[in-house]
């Protein structure tokens, strides 16, 4: 016996329903749509959330908040990070730090950790205490946004 010449039983075949096919079938006359109505007729129906008529739960309850669409997301590294991943590097690159990061956005660097050695770093943003340890350490801190 190979793979493709396995097949169900007869019993666990389910035979399809063929909708108007007479009386007999059970299915014939209305094809199982009951007599009349909105959803008897072709291309018939509601859309979703219509609740015929009545206040659709989507508009009866209270809108809260607002969604700012123009926030941008950073993705947050501490200098002590880049110091125990790049022991060696001198100069840190958006490469190498995308390579730390979960998510493709923009990178911001923070203070957090100390900038023992000197550090050519490209990123995003940095905050203050961030450049400030860099440049105390004689690095530099290339950001492409102003």
């Amino acid at each position: 016996m190979k793979l493709h010449e396995i097949a169900p039983s007869l019993a666990e075949e389910k035979t399809r329903k063929r909708r108007g096919r007479g009386p007999g079938s059970g299915l014939g006359c209305t094809s199982g749509r009951g007599n009349k109505g909105q959803n008897a007729r072709s291309g018939g129906g509601t859309r979703p959330g219509f609740e015929g008529g009545q206040m659709p739960l989507v508009r009866r309850l209270p809108k809260r908040g607002f969604s700012n669409l123009s926030r941008v997301e950073y993705s947050v590294l501490n200098l002590e990070m880049l110091e125990r991943h790049f022991p060696e590097q001198e100069e840190i690159t958006l490469d190498d730090l995308y390579r730390l990061c979960k998510r493709k956005r923009p990178i911001k660097v923070l203070g957090r950790g100390d900038c023992t050695r000197k550090l050519r770093i490209t990123a995003h943003r940095f905050s203050h205490s961030a450049v400030e340890k860099i440049k105390q350490a004689g690095g530099e801190a290339n950001s492409l946004e102003e």
